[in-house]
């Protein structure tokens, strides 16, 4: 195995500095979602829905891997989602065993308005990104 390369203090403080820009992020994200009335994870789902490559309709299996999460979470998230009437379940044409989940025209509504302050907030914070993710690129060489 390959010994690795020790960091040193700025590289230490450029990992912390990205890792706080993306924490901040992360809380204006969870704090949008929760003023449109959803949660965080909610918003989460409804992006992967929506924002699955060449389909707006998706698989819980498919969503669970998009989050990160255990089959049995996807589902109760997509109950909760349906409950919400922010997004509807449908059988597979092609496989009755698979479930697909789409969004609602409500859940289009809130992801819109929840994606465009996202993208606007980015917009604000990537150049401070960019910058970091260069120094921390920089710094392998």
């Amino acid at each position: 195995m390959a010994r690795l390369r020790q960091l040193i203090k700025s590289q230490y403080e450029t990992l912390a500095a990205f890792r706080y820009a993306l924490r901040r992020f992360i809380r204006f994200s969870e704090e949008a979602a929760q003023a449109a009335g959803i949660t965080a994870q909610q918003y989460q789902a409804l992006l992967a829905i929506k924002g699955f490559p060449a389909r707006d309709r998706i698989t819980v299996g498919e969503l669970a891997e998009r989050l990160q999460l255990r089959h049995h979470s996807a589902v109760g998230l997509i109950d909760r989602l349906v409950a919400e009437k922010l997004a509807a379940r449908e059988p597979s044409a092609k496989d009755r065993r698979q479930v697909l989940v789409q969004l609602t025209r409500r859940g289009e509504g809130i992801l819109e308005q929840l994606a465009s302050v996202h993208r606007e907030q980015l917009r604000r914070i990537g150049p401070e990104i960019s910058q970091l993710l260069e120094r921390l690129n920089s710094a392998e060489k």
